[in-house]
């Protein structure tokens, strides 16, 4: 037998023995399972180190529940439609389904090799026309229900390629010999950037596109954030300021355009609306694009700020005018950059004395600062310097002022011209790709009745084979694109846009529950058991587009009547970034470490024992060799003990000592197992095996507490090395996987556990302490004095005592304190000037029995007699001994 272990010699032995017990099945006849996952990974071709650090959490707790007796649900699939598909396709010069199968069946591989317990059984691919189909039946019911809107967004356009590209898609232009960035030419304005394939200047152009309503959801999703107590707090922050709700009130002011007769601008602040002295509208704003028509400087402002990254205080004034709505002055009309299309109204009364972006517009285009708001406790402003924005008294608002500002606000709004409002800065959802490697949008274009959504019969709409060319592959299809009307049966064109990839991932966590249900996405009545998912792992930087989208479709499916659920995750874990040189490890940066190099086991360790699962990490080659040598440590402690001879049958005060820390063990790591705190469990592990050699070393192990550690050990390590603890349960001549037994059990009560583990620390460390000031290298012995019974009683009674209490006289008034007189009330004034900052404790006779049963650690330690005793009355050491703090004799 090799005193080694090498988990490639034995990882495919266990990785079939798991599969052919069906370990990580979970049965269709479950009763609401634990629903354990990852997000799962965008078939890019191999796993990297944040996959890894995503589904070791997933594995380690999904081992951990199903060995606590849980059924566990624990699924995954792929991520595998997409822009990098179809690039990868164009540079290797195949198709993007063949590059995406390929990559498929290696990361496969990846994630069995690292020994991920996965039911396959419910595999999901996103490309697989038996999944897309339901993308598209989906598509076809939101648009039923209203849900679903068509027109015209702005996408990059590159006019040589003949096509739409995605953002990242467009990269930053060359420089040219003068420092001039390259620009493309053609009837619609250049974005600024490139071609990735050509090098063409890129336009923007206004193309007819398909919408999700997500905006209908906008209030649900806003005050359901508050009911996400299970998700990180950044999360629910970014989606919060994503949806961006303002309440506020809408001011029409009046204009004189033949198109518009008012333009209406929200405000948080309608208080200060007498300090207004312009108004601005965004370049995006429909009466902007109208004035750029027939004004040459606002389409000329129009256009060049469209490709600025940095359009500061820019703007051009118009030859409109406003009417102020409660003065009836006339204000200049801007178009001003600042103001953003997606942000209110996308028109802005500007109040410089009361805005910080107001005042700074108005530093460089000089429209007036007036003062409508000062401060109520008459400390004055830097106006016309600086604004001023806080809240106050109104001022120069005719018959408002004196009011202060909240009163002001309810008053305005009475006002014909103001109505409260709610705005959101949350947009409709544009889901239109014009790409070829997505879903096919189910609608048939008809000269007759518009566009027609495919009947269900028809579905799926699969896509047609790959031809590489310039523009949509699926434009160019002429022959897939020819197809009938199914509302009229005249000539008609499919839709050649596809859907956005985050579609396909919306609602996957669904399509797992019953993978080949045949009748719709998913079969409701488990959905509705099983759902919300328990715990969801995945990266922070999905907050607002995936984890926004799946609560969207809940509450979308769920007002259709698909779904009883409208949160479809209980509990949100972001997992940290793996740094190398103190970057985040990846390919382009050339930093990355193959997750296989250091093997599977030490880097699944090594990734859950460097950090909590939300903090990033360093990745270092000395750690990583610090949880290969713990592999080792493990894997040796069983095989000797398997080969050692000598064991002992009677027990002692320190085989005591380790069958209780047994138990404490046991406590802790199932805590930290609970709380995703797996750096603790290793931790906890770690401290556990050093005692256990330590145990070993001291004297002839007792058979029946060893060998229970060792088991223990197996079963606590095993969700985080499983391999490892296989061949350790097979050493120790266990029946059965143990993945498969059951979690250890305390067999006694360990609700004080930390207090005991921390009477013994601290008692250790003073005696070393001691030892070292008074400078005793060998001592005779040791003696530890636990304090009186009295003591303990005072102790309790100052813990539960009101700090505002009279402590003193509460513990005195107890016969049995009070007849230890002065040292008794000495005692209760020290408790009471301590008051709120004390301690739980445990009692004395369980103080006694702890450090008795670990004073073979003293012993071992210092090498001499240890003595534990209760304090006895006039006791020379009575009056130091405090409970859960002996008093120590060195001698």
């Amino acid at each position: 037998m090799s005193r080694r272990y090498d988990h490639a010699r034995v990882q495919e032995y266990w990785q079939q023995a798991w599969e052919r017990e069906g370990v990580f099945e979970c049965p269709a006849e479950a009763d609401d399972p634990t629903y354990v996952l990852g997000m799962f990974p965008y078939t890019s071709g191999s796993l990297h180190m944040g996959h890894i650090r995503n589904y070791a959490i997933t594995d380690a707790y999904a081992r951990y529940r199903r060995m606590a007796g849980d059924d566990v649900l624990h699924p995954m699939g792929w991520d595998a439609f997409g822009l990098p598909a179809e690039n990868a396709a164009y540079e290797r010069n195949t198709d993007p389904e063949s590059w995406t199968r390929t990559c498929i069946d290696q990361m496969k591989d990846d994630l069995r090799e690292m020994g991920f317990g996965y039911d396959w059984s419910r595999e999901i691919t996103t490309c697989d026309p038996e999944y897309y189909q339901w993308n598209q039946w989906l598509f076809t019911q939101f648009y039923d229900e209203g849900l679903v809107d068509y027109g015209a967004a702005t996408v990059n356009w590159c006019p040589d390629c003949e096509t739409v590209l995605a953002d990242a898609q467009v990269e930053t232009p060359p420089e040219t010999d003068e420092g001039e960035t390259i620009a493309g030419t053609g009837h619609s304005h250049t974005h600024g950037g490139v071609c990735w394939r050509c090098g063409t200047g890129v336009e923007q152009r206004d193309l007819d596109q398909w919408f999700f309503a997500i905006t209908d959801y906008a209030e649900e999703l806003y005050h359901g954030l508050d009911d996400l107590e299970g998700w990180p707090d950044g999360v629910r922050d970014s989606q919060r300021n994503w949806i961006g709700r303002q309440e506020g009130a809408r001011v029409a002011f009046s204009i004189d355009h033949d198109d518009h007769d008012t333009v209406e601008a929200f405000t948080t602040r309608l208080d200060t609306v007498y300090g207004a002295t312009y108004l601005a509208l965004s370049p995006g704003h429909d009466l902007a694009r109208a004035l750029a028509e027939a004004d040459e400087a606002v389409a000329e402002y129009v256009e060049s700020v469209a490709t600025m990254d940095d359009t500061g205080m820019s703007g051009v004034e118009t030859d409109l005018t406003a009417t102020h709505p409660y003065t009836g002055e006339e204000l200049p009309v801007y178009v001003a950059a600042y103001v953003l299309d997606d942000v209110g109204t996308g028109a802005v009364m500007g109040v410089p004395a009361h805005n910080e972006q107001d005042h700074a517009f108005a530093d460089e285009h000089d429209p007036p600062v007036q003062r409508a708001v000062e401060p109520v406790d008459g400390s004055g402003t830097d106006l016309p310097h600086a604004p001023y924005t806080g809240d106050g008294m109104l001022t120069g608002s005719g018959e408002y002022d004196g009011l202060a500002s909240s009163a002001a606000r309810e008053r305005l709004c009475e006002h014909e011209a103001a109505e409260s409002a709610v705005t959101y800065r949350l947009r409709d959802w544009l889901i239109s790709r014009q790409r070829y490697w997505g879903t096919p949008i189910p609608v048939v274009h008809c000269d007759d009745c518009g566009h027609v959504p495919v009947p269900e019969e028809d579905l799926p709409v699969e896509l047609p084979d790959y031809v590489q060319t310039t523009g949509n592959p699926l434009d160019a299809a002429a022959e897939w694109k020819r197809t009938t009307c199914p509302d009229c049966g005249a000539d008609a064109v499919r839709e050649t846009d596809t859907m956005d990839t985050f579609v396909d991932s919306s609602w996957y966590f669904l399509r797992y529950l019953s993978p080949h249900f045949e009748d719709a996405p998913f079969d409701q009545a488990t959905a509705d058991e099983w759902l919300p998912v328990d715990v969801y792992v995945g990266g922070e930087e999905h907050a607002v587009l995936h984890l926004l989208y799946i609560r969207f479709f809940a509450r979308a499916l769920s007002d259709i009547g698909l779904l009883d659920r409208e949160e479809p995750v209980e509990r949100l874990i972001n997992q940290g970034t793996v740094l190398h040189s103190g970057e985040k490890m990846s390919k382009s940066k050339g930093n990355d470490i193959a997750p296989h190099e250091y093997g599977a086991e030490t880097t699944r360790l090594f990734v859950l024992s460097a950090a909590h699962p939300s903090q990033d990490f360093e990745w270092t080659v000395k750690d990583v060799s610090t949880a290969y040598d713990f592999q080792q440590t493990l894997y040796r402690l069983v095989t000797e003990y398997t080969d050692r001879t000598e064991t002992r049958t009677e027990s002692t005060d320190h085989d005591a000592y380790l069958e209780r820390e047994i138990d404490r063990t046991i406590a802790a790591v199932t805590e930290e197992y609970d709380r995703f705190r797996f750096h603790r469990v290793i931790g906890e592990i770690q401290r556990f095996a050093r005692l256990l050699g330590r145990y070993a070393g001291y004297d002839r192990p007792y058979q029946f507490a060893y060998g229970r550690g060792l088991r223990v050990l197996a079963r606590l390590v095993a969700p985080i090395a499983p391999f490892l603890a296989e061949e350790m349960w097979q050493l120790l001549d266990e029946d059965g996987l143990v993945a498969e037994s059951r979690w250890p059990e305390p067999l006694r009560d360990v609700d004080n556990y930390r207090i005991e583990r921390q009477v013994v620390r601290r008692t250790l460390d003073d005696v070393r302490e001691i030892t070292e000031v008074v400078d005793i290298d060998e001592p005779n012995e040791i003696e530890l004095v636990v304090a009186a019974d009295w003591k303990y009683r005072a102790y309790e009674i100052a813990r539960e005592s009101d700090p505002d209490d009279a402590i003193v006289g509460e513990i005195m008034a107890d016969e049995g304190i009070k007849q230890h007189g002065d040292t008794a009330a000495d005692f209760a004034d020290r408790l009471a000037d301590r008051g709120a900052g004390l301690e739980p404790i445990i009692n004395g006779e369980r103080e006694l029995d702890t450090l008795q049963q670990a004073a073979w650690l003293f012993e071992d330690e210092f090498g001499c007699d240890v003595v534990v005793r209760r304090a006895a009355p006039d006791d020379d050491l009575a009056a130091k001994a405090r409970p859960n703090k002996p008093a120590i004799h060195i001698s």
